[in-house]
């Protein structure tokens, strides 16, 4: 803060006993010491109370960009969820119409129709994924 060196403290000390005397410079060294030392406290509060504040407006800031990511991952899911309930259900009118609509008179018709389904979800699966942008495995055979 201040540039003093030890000459300039030993010079002001030499005036201060010259001005003051013997007997009163103990007690005025006393005093301007604890003048610096509740001057120091009180400065040391300031940071503590600024370095206090800065904290909690960084929290704060963080509270709400994770309350954002919240609420965004939250919509994301109810999105994909209701997607799914409406493939969901869109799968189960199918299955329902043709199962009433046509029952199978053999064993082959059955089988055929059980493959015709599970390929239309296989289908319905690949359409989702390159909808969402991803990449399926092989499929085995």
């Amino acid at each position: 803060m201040f540039d003093l060196g030890f000459s300039e403290l030993l010079l002001i000390a030499v005036v201060a006993l010259v001005v003051l005397g013997p007997e009163r410079l103990p007690k005025v060294a006393r005093q301007a010491g604890a003048w610096m030392g509740k001057l120091q406290r009180y400065v040391a509060d300031v940071k503590s109370d600024i370095n206090r504040q800065m904290e909690l407006d960084e929290l704060r800031k963080l509270q709400s960009q994770v309350k954002e990511a919240a609420s965004s991952l939250e919509s994301s899911i109810q999105s994909t969820v209701s997607e799914t309930q409406a493939q969901f259900d869109a799968l189960s009118s199918d299955v329902a119409s043709s199962g009433t609509s046509t029952t199978p008179s053999t064993d082959w018709d059955k089988i055929y129709a059980v493959r015709r389904a599970r390929d239309r979800i296989r289908e319905r699966r690949v359409e989702r994924a390159r909808a969402l942008g991803q990449k399926l495995p092989k499929r085995r055979r």
